[in-house]
């Protein structure tokens, strides 16, 4: 008597959850997305203005983590009195000094003129190889403002704008008792960037598996041999390094994510494609050649 196999979720069923699972993963990727990666402007500081009413806003655009720059754009906003009413142009020459490295970045505008934005690269430190776990810190980052002739500069406080999509920003609250301390910029990967690069991790590691099982399965004989296999071989091994360059601002090359998980898929496919090319050694032997049959001599009278 053949017994029956107890399942307590049928086909459908299965069928069902998968895809409202599918569904539900999907909805819950695009929330992070727009919440953490979609670049959309995000403020991170306060800032106070100036005693004439002045404000300088960072707006924090690009991270170009193998130059170890963060490019920014700043805007002056001057304050009433600095604007002329009629012309809205500066009463008195302006100067603004960024300091975030050895060397400022100085713009200066001359009476009359109206300030507008100029961009800025910050400097920041980091491992681009730590990838995708890096993190970067910038140094401390000031900002004065110099008006007319006069000689000592007023130190501002800043308000800074995220605008980095695929990073999220944190700038910590430095100031003391109304004075302007110096900002440090620290920037992490989203947490949608790190769910994205996972799940190229999962199908490059997927496809080494499933490589590698029908590889076994052929040479054990479980399944029969089937010459286009091959191409789907070679497509595999050749798609793995435009996966790899998929990766969310791609790491260097020999990053530690090579050297655990893109090395060792290109092995296991490789060494798939051997064992089904042995496979096809065996099973499209060409057949041995038979001797052609010798006709019966005629009888003699």
């Amino acid at each position: 008597m053949r017994t029956r196999t107890w399942w307590p979720l049928k086909p459908r069923a299965i069928g069902t959850i998968a895809v409202v699972a599918l569904i539900a993963a999907y909805v819950s990727v695009i929330v992070v997305y727009s919440r953490t990666a979609c670049g959309c402007p995000h403020q991170v500081t306060e800032s106070q203005p100036a005693a004439d009413g002045t404000t300088v806003t960072i707006d924090l655009e690009e991270l170009q983590s193998m130059k170890g720059a963060l490019n920014a754009n700043v805007t002056v906003a001057p304050g009433p009195g600095l604007l002329d009413p009629v012309t809205h142009g500066l009463t008195e020459d302006l100067t603004v000094a960024v300091h975030s490295a050895v060397t400022p970045t100085k713009r200066s505008w001359a009476k009359g003129v109206v300030p507008g934005v100029f961009p800025v690269p910050l400097t920041i430190a980091g491992d681009p190889s730590d990838w995708p776990f890096d993190r970067y810190r910038s140094g401390p980052i000031t900002v004065d403002l110099v008006r007319g002739g006069a000689q000592v500069p007023e130190r501002v406080s800043v308000r800074f704008v995220d605008r980095v999509p695929g990073w999220r920003v944190e700038v910590p609250d430095s100031s003391k008792a109304g004075v302007a301390e110096p900002y440090r910029i620290t920037v992490h990967r989203s947490p949608s960037t790190a769910v994205f690069a996972s799940v190229i991790v999962i199908v490059m590691i997927a496809l080494a598996g499933i490589g590698l099982f029908v590889a076994i399965q052929t040479t054990r004989n479980r399944r029969k041999f089937q010459p286009p296999m091959t191409t789907w071989y070679a497509a595999m091994l050749f798609a793995v390094m435009p996966l790899r360059n998929a990766f969310p601002d791609s790491p260097p090359i020999g990053s530690w994510i090579d050297v655990t998980v893109v090395l060792w898929v290109i092995v296991l496919l490789v060494i798939a494609m051997l064992l089904y090319i042995n496979c096809w050694w065996r099973h499209l032997r060409p057949d041995a050649e038979q001797p052609a049959p010798q006709m019966a001599e005629p009888a003699r009278s």
